[in-house]
This record gives C-alpha cells, structure tokens and sequence, in this order.
C-alpha cells in the first residue's frame, strides 16, 4: 500500500441553541434552528406466508399466544434525523451516512461528551441530516431468516479496539488497565467502553435495499452533500454516480472501498468534486490496504478523466494517529474544520 497526499488546490418560530464550539472557532455565540424532526425513507412491502406459527410471551409470567409471522410487512427504509437552521450559510444540507454496526449516533457527540460532526457543521451554517441505515438504530430490521437471509454480526470489544486501530493487534485487554492504545492515537481511549454502547448489530445482506434507501433520500432532499463514513462509503459512491445533480459534494471517509473504475461512466461525476480522507496506523490490518488501495484506484481514474477529487491522508498534514473513528477522535473538531473549508473552496 502506497500512501501519497494530493490536497487541491432571526426567523419566526427559530429556537437559539448554546454552541460553545464550531467547526473552525469556538467563540461563534450559538445558531439557531428552524426546525428539528425525522422521517422514514426507503423501504418496499413484503409478504410472508408458509412460515409456522409458535408460541411466545408478551410479559414474563403472562399466558403465551399463538403467534402467526405469516402477512404484510415493510422493510428495507431508512431513517433520518435532521436539523435545519434558521439561517443556513450554505444552500447544500450535509447528509451523514454511518458506517457497519454503527448508527447516526456516531456523529452526535464523542464518547468523552465533545461536540460531535453534527453541532461541527449546524455551527458552520450547515443543515445536517443523520442517518441509520436498514438495522441500525431507529430503522427497522427486517425479519430474520425469512426476509433478511443472513443473521446480524456483532462484533466483540477486541474486534473494535483493534480493527478501529485504537491499538494495535493483541492489545486489547478485558481490565481497561491492560488495554495498550498506539502510544500517538488520537482516540478518546478512556472513554471506549462509552464509545461501544452505540455498536449495534451489523448486516451483510441489505446491500440493495440500503443502496435504494440512500437513493430515495437524496431524491427527497434535492441538491446536498453527502459525507460517508466506512461501509456508507460504497453507497456514497454509487449515489452520487446515479444521481450527480443532486449529489453536489461527495466526502468519504476511510470509505470501504469505491467502484471499479472500470464500471463507472466518469463523465456523469466528473463535475461533482469528492475528498477522500485517510487516518493514521493502516498498516496494522491488510484489509484496510486492500480497501485503500481500491478508493485510490476510482480517485486516480476520477482525476485522469478530468473530475476533480482530493486525497487526504491526515498524518501527512500534522495529524498523528487518527483512528478509524476520525469524527471521535480528539482533534476531530480539526478534521472537521479542514473539511469545512475545503466544501468552501470547492462545492458551489
């Protein structure tokens, strides 16, 4: 795995919200918000029918019924939490995708109570939309095994601390006294026990519907940016290739990946501008050389083909030590502001 860096070139109705810090500042007094609210997205209407009845409790010591799974369900949608302020600064919401076993939470706030992405942008005059995508927080599950074909994943606390690259393999420890964190990370170490109370399940089969969920949102909200963490990556991708007028801005971070170059009609996306971001210790797993290496591969064809895409790897702009989780890490609030202003610079 070759790492290089190519950096390119008041309202009736608003409620006043305390915003001891943004993006960029920490001094800009607070913002206020027009509206707050959320919505399902997505989904399609299942039947079940052949699949046995059984016995079940509502309540313990209640008298079991007779349940029958078989009818009409929907399954497959997405849902949204947004914010819009009451004077965005920016016409273009920022649209925020999680990543596997993980939910819209994980924008909110930082484990250690630091303001998270979200407060990050509404600060710099941005609407946010967070998202949990099919099985993840408020969204619902579909029914296991009859409509989703392949049982949830979860993931122990030593699969975290080490795939996340908090610390490197064999150095997670059940006595957080014990556990070895990369003597530079930048994660909030102390509080990764706080940090693992939001890792939900994780889904290898909705593929398709979260792909179709992520579509019907964009198609909703019109003209955004959307900015992807992790396995939201993939789906930030193909959205922004099938819908590049709305898709105004792409900004992925350590995406799981991206098209083979050879798919894609880069003259659909070659206006739309991408930034592509990168944290420290990559080395510890192969996989994510192997996912580095493909996301560079759809970068240097997006470029070679005259779009425009920026490439970041942090540790190559002073920031040391970024784990997986760049938006928790203690100089997220720096992350964020240098995402700002690139969207300033390129997204019109």
């Amino acid at each position: 795995m070759k790492r290089r860096s190519l950096l390119a070139g008041a309202v009736p109705g608003a409620l006043a919200v305390s915003a001891p810090g943004t993006a960029l500042a920490d001094d800009d007094g607070g913002f206020r918000v027009r509206e707050v609210g959320g919505f399902h997205v997505g989904g399609e209407a299942v039947t079940l029918s052949g699949v046995p009845t059984r016995d079940a409790y509502v309540a313990e010591g209640q008298t079991p019924f007779r349940v029958d799974p078989n009818g009409d369900f929907q399954s497959g949608q997405i849902y949204v939490n947004y914010v819009r302020l009451a004077r965005p600064r920016s016409p273009l919401p920022v649209l925020m995708w999680h990543g596997g076993g993980l939910t819209g939470a994980c924008f909110e706030t930082t484990p250690d109570r630091r303001q998270g992405w979200q407060q990050r942008f509404l600060s710099a005059g941005r609407d946010v939309y967070l998202t949990d995508a099919l099985g993840a927080g408020r969204a619902s599950w579909g029914r296991y095994p009859e409509a989703s074909k392949a049982e949830p994943l979860f993931r122990t606390k030593k699969e975290l601390w080490e795939l996340f690259r908090i610390g490197p393999p064999g150095s997670y420890a059940t006595d957080p006294r014990k556990r070895r964190p990369y003597a530079d990370t930048q994660f909030p170490v102390a509080a990764f026990d706080e940090f693992v109370k939001q890792v939900v399940p994780r889904f290898r089969t909705y593929d398709r519907s979260t792909q179709a969920g992520y579509d019907a949102l964009v198609a909703r909200v019109g003209p955004s940016t959307v900015l992807t963490h992790s396995a939201g990556g993939p789906f930030g991708f193909a959205a922004t290739i099938a819908a590049p007028g709305r898709v105004r801005a792409h900004v992925a971070i350590e995406p799981s990946g991206a098209p083979d170059p050879a798919t894609v009609d880069f003259s659909r996306v070659r206006r739309v501008p991408h930034l592509i971001v990168w944290g420290d210790h990559l080395d510890a797993d192969p996989s994510w050389g192997q996912l580095y290496d493909s996301t560079r591969r759809f970068h240097d064809a997006l470029r070679a083909a005259g779009g425009h895409s920026t490439w970041i790897d942090l540790r190559d702009h002073g920031h040391r030590g970024n784990s997986h989780m760049i938006m928790m890490d203690r100089d997220s609030h720096r992350v964020a502001g240098m995402i700002d202003s690139w969207l300033k610079e390129h997204v019109r």
